[in-house]
């Protein structure tokens, strides 16, 4: 079964070039050479299995050279007539805006005009705003948008004027007690002094929001200059994968097809696809998928397709005849629907073969065994689909690379899930292709805009601002939520309010995908200096900061002979101390240092010549000298299961392991070093990708981001004691570190948020009360609260752009998930930690249902719903108690009860969205209609047991006049 397949890229094995070097084909313990090098028997055969697609080549013929322009002086007596700058007014203003300055002036790279003294563009440098630029092409490619001081100055004065509120209630409530219901008091202040600790972490880092542009058109005029090669930075992206079941197939070949037809040089590009399940079942379908883009690619550039994922493309309810004018285009694309359609006729094919494994497992062509049967013990596995100059489309054209990578799994051994497969893809493209960036996805994430790393490229490639940024974040939007976001899966309210205020401080936290790395980063290198005179005099090293540990007295103190003073750098965890390289280097010969610091660079980032070396490549490449079948052992190599063993994988270098979340401790530990990332929302989305729209799926997906977020507040990288003195050049800002702190302890909000939704159904039941009766001058505190919260949320609504319903859906999804989700990752973080139980997460299920929104109204049931469940039926209980007693007490006990009523309401309210998805679909019968008909029900069920108009009052003797024995 499935065997027919795997014809794809193998049936050039006999037209092997002399020029490029033969390997072994080699499987799981058997063994098809083509034609055998003479180093190729070192090869373990029961270890290792390579799948390659021969007669293409694995690197590029050149090594990628440093990107950047050449370094000018502005001279103002040149004279410039042709481009209106060589008057003497021109040299006026110059020689008057140099005194003005009182510094001299020089032109840096890139055409940004800067200060001798002073750092670069984007706020570390000088606003060359007064002097116009010479070239368009030299402007910056990306400016800061500041909101506007009418709708950010109301905002921040509403901020301040709402913690002094916030302390003066405080204030009021801890001096008023409540001597008759003093535990119900206490518990209510506990809970309210920590919603307003959690306010302050959540609020202050929202202090500096800022918008971003990016001009395109500067960036092919500096690096596309017309009849010469792109010097655009080649880029590697990454497609994680895990189950094929919970992960449709189609879904994602259609990523992979989206990224292969992005617009971008298509020598600069490569598709890593990691296939963590070893599933025989995504590497078929990757072999479909190459086939097709032969196709599906030059329609896309042809026409200039948005977006350029064909099953979102062609389930688009639009005008696809707008703004086309190729008469052949109609043609064209009914043909291409044709083809994607028999395309998606063959993959379902395989998804329905592949439904059921074989008692003697999937087998291959050749009749050998699929290495992959035991998806816990395999070799590593590596096929390049396309590769440049292998793979060409169907007009002749490169397509860019695509690898399938499948790390080794052994049993015994610790692969620390996503984080581990995505460490053994920068490995293996270090290997192979090692371009300066890298872009990672979700299987689910297709590129919705085909100009997303043009984009990014505006931020990483600026000869100014790009030096100390370590990632550009793009914002996750979804396709197939249903209209209303019942449960908050658009997440507006974090990617469009959150993460613009950190990007004006430090920048954005890494979301887990959409995210644009600089490889140096991941490494663990450090920024460069903010300062120019920080390095002036020295050689900037190519090294990390944490290589090679102390400096030798001696040395010391010859240097300092020198003339030199030397600074003891503040280090913590986050950059271990060491010396750089230059330092070494003064104290011993070149062949010493370099012996010592090959050595340390082994240590830290594993036993392989070829992949050390490409780590100190700060511009990319692969060596000239290297084959591409010793390119490919190599990435075997450094897929294997022991190969991160005494290393720094997922400690310094790569994602950090020790959390379900990795990718906020991932980026947590960049910011400790320094450096800073974007945040980059394009008008057209950047990528699309689903969410899991069910109540039980969505429950489950927000646990383990809490539970995430508990490990990494039990551990050492705790935002609360970790990073302080920051890496070499630069630390964690404070409202960073309150960002980060408000992202790890988020789930304890759970216990007090629990206490505060139960406490009203209390009150009504005891007819106790957190409150003492209080005066009109008492009540202001509590008006001037409300009137705090609502201006805030109007405000923050207003400079941000976000709707209403989407604010308010936020707000019940906190509430929600609060009680339910946060609470049990609470125990479940602590149980891991303390206890050492450890839970084990299946991947959410993103297969989409036939039905729009079937999936919506789906119950699957989960220990998630009973507290949630609970605080409904007890506050309405609550309700019916509280109102029925009000009733039966006459007028004066209505006063008291409006205060226990609102708290209740506020409760069910919030759960409204919750009840909807616990009840159902309703065809016929609204929810709301069904909630209150229950609700008034009970009321006046109770009022008629307790009133009992049809029965006889029995009247007794009065007790009071003629004692107990009348």
């Amino acid at each position: 079964m499935l065997h027919s397949q795997m014809a794809y890229g193998r049936d050039m094995d006999v037209t092997l070039s002399a020029m490029q070097p033969t390997y072994p084909l080699l499987t799981d313990r058997h063994r098809h050479t083509v034609s055998v090098t003479s180093d190729s028997d070192a090869m373990s055969p029961d270890r290792q299995a390579i799948f390659p697609v021969t007669g293409r080549r694995l690197t590029h013929a050149t090594s990628y050279s440093d990107i950047g322009t050449p370094v000018r002086a502005l001279d103002s007596a040149k004279d410039a007539g042709s481009d209106g700058y060589g008057n003497v007014v021109w040299k006026e203003r110059v020689e008057s805006w140099k005194s003005r300055q009182g510094m001299q002036m020089t032109m840096r790279e890139g055409g940004q005009l800067q200060a001798s003294g002073e750092g670069g563009y984007d706020g570390s440098g000088l606003d060359c705003s007064d002097l116009p630029i010479m070239d368009e092409s030299r402007q910056p490619l990306s400016r800061k948008v500041p909101f506007p001081s009418s709708k950010i100055n109301p905002y921040r004065m509403i901020i301040v004027i709402r913690l002094v509120v916030i302390c003066l209630f405080f204030r009021y409530r801890i001096l008023n007690p409540v001597n008759e219901a003093y535990g119900l008091w206490l518990v209510s202040v506990i809970c309210e002094i920590w919603f307003g600790i959690s306010w302050i972490l959540d609020q202050f880092p929202k202090w500096l929001p800022i918008n971003r542009e990016t001009y395109l058109d500067r960036l092919s005029l500096r690096f596309e200059k017309e009849g010469e090669p792109s010097q655009l930075a080649p880029v590697d992206i990454y497609v994680s994968t895990v189950d094929p079941m919970k992960e449709p197939p189609l879904v994602t070949a259609n990523t992979v097809l989206s990224i292969l037809a992005v617009d971008y040089p298509v020598d600069k590009v490569s598709c890593y696809i990691s296939d963590d399940g070893a599933s025989m079942l995504t590497f078929e379908v990757l072999s479909e998928t190459s086939e097709f883009a032969r196709k599906w690619v030059p329609f896309c550039k042809k026409f200039n397709i948005e977006p350029r994922a064909p099953e979102v493309y062609f389930a688009l309810k639009i005008d696809y005849l707008k703004d086309k004018v190729q008469p052949t285009f109609v043609k064209e694309r009914r043909a291409m629907k044709r083809e994607y359609e028999e395309f998606k006729v063959r993959v379902n094919a395989l998804v329905a073969k592949a439904q059921k494994m074989p008692d003697e497992g999937w087998t291959m062509q050749d009749g050998t065994p699929w290495p992959g049967n035991n998806t816990r013990d395999h070799p590593g596995m590596i096929q390049v689909f396309l590769g440049h100059s292998g793979g060409h489309d169907t007009e002749g054209n490169e397509l860019p690379r695509l690898v399938y990578v499948s790390r080794e799994k052994r049993p015994g051994f610790n692969h620390h899930k996503k984080a581990g497969a995505m460490n053994a893809l920068v490995r293996v493209s270090a290997v192979l292709t090692n371009a300066p960036f890298f872009l990672n996805l979700d299987c689910d994430h297709y590129i919705n805009n085909s100009k997303a790393l043009r984009e990014a490229m505006c931020f990483l490639m600026d000869p100014i601002v790009g030096k100390r940024v370590c990632y550009v974040q793009f914002p996750q939007r979804f396709d197939g939520i249903d209209r209303n976001d019942r449960y908050a899966n658009h997440n507006t309210v974090f990617f469009d309010i959150n993460l613009k205020g950190l990007d004006g401080v430090q920048g954005p936290v890494y979301v887990g995908t959409g995210c644009c790395f600089k490889r140096r980063a991941i490494y663990g290198y450090d920024p460069p200096p903010k300062d120019p005179k920080a390095s002036s005099g020295r050689s900037q090293s190519v090294f990390p900061s944490w290589l090679c540990g102390p400096l030798k007295k001696g040395l010391q103190n010859a240097r300092a002979g020198k003339g030199g003073k030397k600074r003891p750098p503040l280090r913590t965890e986050s950059s271990i101390p060491i010396l750089d390289v230059e330092d070494i280097e003064e104290g011993m010969d070149e062949e010493k240092a370099s012996l010592m610091s090959s050595q340390n660079l082994e240590m830290r980032f594993g036993q392989s010549p070829i992949f050390v070396a490409s780590t100190v490549l700060e511009s990319g490449g692969v060596p000239l000298s290297t084959s591409p079948g010793s390119l490919l052992k190599e990435a075997i190599h450094v897929i294997s299961c022991g190969y991160e063993d005494k290393t720094d994988w997922g400690k310094e270098i790569g994602w950090i392991y020790g959390s379900v979340t990795e990718d906020i401790l991932t980026g947590f530990k960049m910011h400790c070093r320094g450096w800073r990332s974007i945040y980059c929302m394009p008008a057209r989305a950047a990528f699309k990708g689903s969410a899991p729209i069910n109540l039980s799926d969505r429950l489950q997906q927000v646990l383990r981001w809490a539970l995430g977020s508990v490990e990494i507040s039990l551990s050492r990288h705790c935002p609360l004691w970790y990073g302080y003195g920051g890496g070499k050049h630069g630390e964690l800002k404070c409202l960073e570190r309150l960002a980060y702190i408000n992202t790890t302890i988020y789930p304890l909000t759970s216990l007090p948020l629990l206490a505060y939704c139960v406490l009203p159904a209390v009150c009504l039941l005891t007819g106790k009360f957190i409150i003492p009766t209080i005066t009109n001058l008492d009540s202001l505190w509590f008006i001037s609260l409300f009137i705090s919260i609502f201006a805030t949320g109007i405000l923050e609504m207003r400079w941000s752009g976000v709707g209403i319903d989407e604010w308010w859906r936020n707000e019940q999804f906190w509430v929600i998930g609060g009680v339910s989700a946060h609470l049990f990752a609470l125990f479940q973080g602590l149980l891991k930690v303390l206890a050492g139980i450890d839970t084990n997460f299946t991947v959410t299920s993103k297969q989409a249902e036939d039905e729009d929104f079937a999936e919506l109204y789906m119950i699957k049931w989960t220990a998630l719903l009973i507290p949630p469940t609970t605080l409904l039926v007890i506050n309405m209980i609550g309700v019916v108690a509280g109102i029925s007693d009000a009733i039966n007490n006459g007028y004066q006990s209505w006063g008291p009860l409006f205060g226990k009523l609102f708290f209740a309401f506020w409760v069910i309210v919030h759960l409204y969205p919750f009840l909807k998805g616990l009840m159902g679909r309703q065809n016929r019968t609204p929810t709301i209609v069904i909630v209150w008909s229950i609700l008034l029900a009970s009321i006046f069920s109770l009022l008629w047991v307790r009133i009992d108009p049809f029965l006889a009052k029995v009247t007794g003797p009065d007790i009071t006049e003629c004692g107990i024995n009348c």
